[in-house]
């Protein structure tokens, strides 16, 4: 049975500054959980309503019912199994490669897509700047599907970061040189910024490359979700 200090600690780190302020995060459903588990990340607490739903007995947990998962769950179908995660310490960023830096992303789904496509397209360092979403916000962590715990996620003054790297610095917009015929650098950064105001004047004048995606439809089309665009961006820098 899950005590009432527990079901008020685990649904404290449904909000950030808890989450911040105990350095864990919780991961729900099975396939996610399952996941995690398989990776370096260092496990706090397991809870399941079948323990026959975990990857291994090799890990301690915590057999609840129906109801107490319910109790502790943000989700409204909750699904079986629920773990609480040590967040772990960023790595140092590595320029030899290519990084990605988000200004502002403000949409959980947008991040957690992105993440994901960061994993998928072998980009090791994602750099948020400090007003993107929280990568461990519950709706983030169901779009990444696992992938947080495989992308390196800086948060940090991406200003600063951009102003002192010394690497090529390539920014997503409206009236950039076209996708197709752009020339990517061997390394680099790839800005892309937020899904209402684009990428920041400050980051602009510290683009040293502005690239776009052409628009062929018709021209009242609004402007492509930013993580679709990251997608077309990430694709057309690896095949280049």
């Amino acid at each position: 049975m899950v005590v009432k200090s527990q079901i008020k600690f685990i649904k404290s780190l449904q909000q950030k500054k808890y989450r911040m302020l105990n350095s864990l995060f919780v991961a729900e459903g099975v396939k996610m959980v399952n996941e995690l588990l398989q990776t370096e990340l260092k496990l706090h607490s397991l809870y399941t309503t079948n323990p026959e739903l975990l990857p291994s007995n090799e890990f301690k947990y915590e057999k609840i019912s129906d109801a107490d998962l319910k109790k502790i769950s943000s989700l409204k179908s909750p699904n079986k199994v629920l773990a609480v995660f040590h967040i772990p310490d960023a790595a140092p960023l590595n320029f030899n490669g290519w990084l990605l830096v988000l200004d502002g992303v403000k949409d959980p789904g947008n991040l957690g897509t992105i993440i994901r496509l960061c994993d998928w397209f072998g980009i090791d360092h994602l750099v948020c700047s400090n007003d993107t979403v929280d990568c461990y916000n519950p709706k983030v962590l169901q779009a990444t599907m696992g992938s947080v715990a495989r992308v390196n996620i800086v948060y940090m003054n991406v200003k600063t970061l951009v102003k002192n790297s010394g690497v090529p610095v390539v920014g997503a917009f409206m009236e950039g040189e076209p996708v197709y015929r752009f020339k990517w650098p061997a390394q680099g950064m790839l800005i892309m910024g937020n899904e209402a105001h684009g990428i920041s004047k400050e980051l602009e004048r510290e683009s040293t490359n502005k690239v776009s995606i052409p628009q062929f439809g018709h021209p009242t089309t609004e402007s492509l979700n930013v993580a679709t665009a990251t997608a077309i961006l990430l694709n057309e820098l690896r095949r280049n």
